[in-house]
């Protein structure tokens, strides 16, 4: 296997992981603009593939129509019908980048097959993203099935981000991982969890706002309406931090600055304290939609940074392991980016 071929599979893979963190965001403004059934029906939109500018442009009796048909909410409102259009344009252009990553990784199958693998699964998931968002829209935008749509995005981007390293990982450098407390990888591990965690306690909240919004409209009585899950939510935030920041401190004080590894950590500490931050807005602003789409977003950068700092702990391990029996030296690690 040629060196452009490698690197072409991680050029590919790298933007395919860019491109379904863009898809998150989007899809948290769709969520926090009340822009899910900005497209009533799937995967046409008010029945057009390219959707309606204006009103004028749809049947008189169009929202009789969608009644019939089951769906709710079905007024038109050009904005919300185009964040929802970009959203699954977005959608559609993921699922080309991902064909062709999967392709692109079939020079793998000899050398390494779970590249392949964790490639063809990533594209498999993919497909099951799509058929799951017509589902969503099917079921009128049913919180439970928009959290499992959200949760499956951050396993699609985990996979990628797997992918990727696993490409790499004869040239990821194992410098100063030894120097690395021995309950590093275990507290690394158990932070993951905890992020999860915090993600799908964030989606309850959320899911709990979306029901409390369709009865009162008046944002700043929502927080007082949110359940127990918002408080566990709220108070978890701060042994997140401390965890994160601990392995941030080890990193940096044991991993040499030109590492990659270290700039991820420092690009960690800053996802953390910023999260927060807008969490902290969003409570004292009473849950201002334009902050909603980045809270979510910058936690789905933490969980992917976090898995990163891991494959780069595991694979770094493997290496100086190797180290005293090669006749040749490793490489500079790459630069991998999200």
């Amino acid at each position: 296997m040629t060196e452009a071929k490698i690197q072409r599979f991680r050029q590919l893979g790298l933007i395919t992981v860019a491109a379904v963190y863009c898809l998150i965001l989007i899809a948290g403004a769709v969520r926090a603009t009340g822009s899910g059934m900005g497209c009533p029906d799937w995967p046409t939109c008010f029945g057009q593939w390219i959707p309606p500018t204006s009103e004028s442009q749809l049947p008189a009796n169009y929202q009789q129509i969608y009644a019939d048909r089951g769906y709710a909410e079905t007024e038109f409102n050009a904005t919300k019908t185009w964040i929802e259009y970009t959203n699954r344009l977005v959608g559609v252009l993921i699922g080309i980048l991902i064909f062709l990553t999967m392709l692109s990784s079939r020079h793998f199958r000899r050398e390494d097959s779970m590249v392949f693998t964790l490639s063809v699964f990533a594209f498999f998931a993919v497909v099951f993203q799509g058929w799951l968002g017509s589902r969503v829209v099917a079921s009128n935008l049913n919180p439970g099935m928009i959290t499992l749509h959200m949760l499956l995005a951050q396993l699609i981007v985990a996979v990628l981000i797997w992918a990727v390293m696993r490409s790499q990982r004869q040239v990821i450098s194992g410098k100063g991982m030894d120097n690395l407390p021995k309950s590093f990888k275990t507290v690394l591990t158990v932070v993951m969890v905890m992020t999860v965690i915090q993600l799908v306690m964030g989606t309850q909240v959320r899911e709990a706002i979306d029901i409390i919004a369709r009865s009162d409209d008046t944002r700043s009585a929502w927080i007082e309406q949110l359940p127990l899950i918002f408080l566990v939510h709220r108070s978890f935030s701060s042994l997140i931090l401390f965890s994160n920041l601990w392995l941030v401190w080890q990193v940096c004080k044991h991993i040499a600055a030109p590492h990659p590894m270290r700039r991820f950590a420092i690009g960690l500490a800053g996802l953390i304290v910023s999260t927060i931050l807008i969490g902290v807005i969003m409570d004292r602003l009473h849950i201002p939609a334009f902050f909603q789409p980045f809270h979510l977003w910058f936690a789905s950068l933490i969980l992917g940074v976090q898995i990163t700092i891991y494959l780069f702990l595991r694979y770094g391990l493997q290496q100086h392991d190797k180290m005293p029996n090669q006749t040749a030296p490793i490489k500079e690690p790459l630069t991998v980016g999200m």
